[in-house]
């Protein structure tokens, strides 16, 4: 959905493609009506990961009747989380599922309803728990290809902490700052050698040094 919406908005053959961006666009609000539950996942069905990116996509294009229908059904989903309790990594996830939760809220919420969620969301952040959560976590092997995802959620990580850091109180901030610059320093260097993790990680890599944006 990302790469359709940059297409749409620059490249010259928008107007053949609007078609198809259209259809996809349609398709994802029905999915979104009919969703009673989120999908809770570290992986591709995550449905945060998807509100994060179709939140990009609704932006570019200036689809405010996607972006309202996603504002409306996360709110329905997410707004009265509370504590999370953070129980990851799982042994083969790619993706932080509380982080994205997090990260797809800060997207369609207004700055300061987000920085009042997200306290409630992970209230003891500035004591630097859950430790969990703010560890990188460790691969033991990545020729395996179920347990090399496992760099993916130190990259998505850095990714979401960065991008909510700002959003955040000062020492808060401090400690996602300092999470983060941790994860990427654990993840980075394993984004080449071997192709279990390389084929895809180079994208994480990018999201967690430059955002979305």
């Amino acid at each position: 959905m990302l790469q359709s919406g940059l297409v749409i908005a620059r490249s010259p053959h928008a107007a053949t493609l609007r078609p198809l961006s259209d259809a996809f666009a349609t398709l994802w609000r029905e999915h979104l009506a009919v969703l009673t539950y989120p999908v809770r996942a570290g992986t591709h069905t995550s449905t945060a990961f998807a509100l994060v990116l179709a939140e990009r996509y609704a932006r570019v294009c200036g689809d405010e009747q996607m972006r309202n229908v996603m504002i409306e059904r996360a709110q329905h989903w997410f707004g009265l989380d509370r504590a999370a309790h953070s129980w990851e990594p799982c042994g083969e996830d790619f993706l932080s599922s509380t982080l994205m939760e997090a990260l797809a809220m800060q997207r369609l919420m207004p700055e300061d309803a987000f920085s009042g969620w997200f306290a409630e969301f992970l209230p003891a952040l500035a004591q630097g728990s859950p430790q969990a959560l703010l560890a990188p976590v460790h691969v033991s092997d990545r020729s395996d290809g179920r347990i090399a995802h496992l760099d993916g959620p130190n990259l998505t990580r850095a990714w979401a902490m960065r991008e909510i850091a700002p959003k955040t109180d000062c020492a808060v901030r401090n400690v996602l700052e300092s999470a983060a610059d941790a994860h990427l320093a654990a993840a980075l260097d394993t984004v080449t050698g071997d192709y279990m993790g390389e084929h895809w990680l180079a994208t994480f890599a990018l999201l967690a040094l430059t955002g979305l944006d």
